[in-house]
């Protein structure tokens, strides 16, 4: 079974970014450029992961995380935050919500996040 990713990211480039180096790594992968489209495509796709950015049109990614942990099917999905806020702007709720790592965009290859997406593959 392949495991399956969901990027939620609203920048289209980043999204496309980490749609190859996960397609090349082995994974499942589709993409959603808001939370409202992220909550309905992690509903039917049922990823194994989220990599989920916060600033977001039409629903932050704290927001949809927020509305999925309250769902049975997405209480339990693990979710990676990758964003360019700085660490005071994060979300205290991040953590509180399940977030199982905070990433920021700019301190971090393609290569560094998959290496960490694989890690929590691992720890399951």
């Amino acid at each position: 079974m392949l495991a399956r990713i969901a990027i939620i990211e609203d920048d289209q480039a980043i999204s496309q970014m980490y749609r190859i180096k996960f397609e090349a790594e082995g994974f499942e992968v589709e993409t959603a450029e808001n939370g409202k489209l992220g909550l309905e495509l992690a509903k039917q796709f049922k990823p194994h992961i989220i990599l989920l950015d916060l600033m977001m049109p039409e629903m932050s990614g704290d927001e949809m995380l927020a509305k999925m942990r309250k769902t049975d099917w997405g209480k339990d999905i693990k979710v990676i935050v990758l964003t360019n806020m700085g660490e005071q702007e994060i979300p205290k709720s991040m953590k509180d919500l399940g977030a199982s790592a905070v990433i920021l965009k700019t301190d971090m290859t393609p290569r560094q996040v998959a290496d960490l997406v694989k890690k929590q593959f691992s720890s399951n």
